[in-house]
């Protein structure tokens, strides 16, 4: 037999990016990045479809694979999630197909284990009411802000729907600021979602507005805080590029700005995790959708964890 030297997209089981599978979230204690995935949208009143996502982005992020080797970036002139980072993709959540509080329950647990274990907790939904359990798994923070990317403003109903985290976030005394990058168009809450949101105290940047002000005025708007988390609804960006999703919306955002501002975030202070919601790959034949949305999630791990390696912060750094 010939000696095995290829690691072919097409070959092999479709685990994130073709990293090492572990879904023993005990067995952690050397992984510096856990992807997992919810696939729930139970929350979703009208367009289903995102439980489908986090298999479909499992797949085309196979043609991503490159190991210890990590991703060479020819703008940034960086070299990211190389060795010694470990990433390791951690399964699926389980989910109750009749009882939305269990599967909110595992996914809190989830969020709970993989923290517990010292990695970072990079989710892949589902519809966007999965923020809700991981947000609440966050308690443990102090000083902790939460980003949104979203064409909505997801300050509706106060029940469990993909319409309504943020405003779920802000009843959770662990978060204590927060900002909203991406809302636009018709159809994006209500006028008096928008003014509990401003009640809050959120910084709410609209689409038309982040885009004329570009990445780096954004950034001066963000909170400043110790901690971050943030969530990234694939319907920020704009419907030509994403139009695999429940609720698209033109107007949108792109993946050179996002990216500019996820690695600012990095920048600014410590990202105790992300998720990425919101794929709903049977609207997008073409499948640019789930290959944006494992793009922009490995993009946002490369910063962060470009960010820990240069501060030491690393696990095999610190062995």
């Amino acid at each position: 037999m010939p000696e095995k030297i290829h690691n072919l997209p097409i070959t092999g089981i479709a685990s994130f990016a073709k990293y090492p599978i572990c879904t023993d979230l005990d067995a952690l204690d050397d992984a510096d990045v856990c992807v997992m995935g919810i696939p729930y949208d139970m929350g979703a009143p009208y367009l289903s479809g995102a439980k489908f996502g986090p298999r479909r982005i499992r797949e085309v992020s196979c043609h991503y694979g490159r190991g210890d080797a990590g991703f060479w970036d020819p703008e940034r002139l960086e070299q990211y999630l190389a060795a010694p980072v470990k990433i390791v993709d951690g399964g699926d959540v389980d989910m109750d197909p009749m009882e939305y509080r269990n599967t909110f329950d595992n996914v809190e647990e989830a969020i709970r284990k993989i923290i517990s274990k010292g990695a970072l907790p990079v989710m892949m939904g589902g519809d966007h009411s999965v923020t809700i359990p991981i947000a609440r798994a966050l308690d443990m923070y102090e000083d902790l802000c939460i980003v949104q990317f979203d064409a909505h403003l997801d300050f509706g109903m106060r029940i469990n729907t993909n319409g309504s985290p943020m405003r779920m976030v802000s009843q959770m005394p662990h978060f204590t600021k927060m900002c909203q990058i991406g809302m636009r168009g018709l159809g994006s809450n209500t006028r008096e979602d928008f003014q509990a949101a401003y009640d809050y105290g959120s910084v709410v940047i609209p689409a038309r507005k982040a885009l004329e002000m570009g990445a780096q005025e954004v950034l001066k708007m963000i909170p400043k805080a110790k901690n971050y988390y943030v969530t990234i609804d694939i319907d920020g960006y704009d419907m030509n590029t994403a139009p695999g999703v429940g609720s698209p919306s033109p107007g949108g955002l792109n993946y050179v700005f996002e990216t500019d501002v996820l690695e600012g975030i990095a920048k600014m202070g410590n990202v105790v995790g992300f998720d990425l919601v919101e794929v709903a790959p049977q609207y997008d034949p073409t499948g640019i959708t789930p290959r944006l949305g494992a793009m922009t999630m490995l993009a946002f791990m490369g910063f962060i964890m470009k960010e820990r390696e240069m501060k030491g912060l690393l696990k095999h750094q610190q062995a």
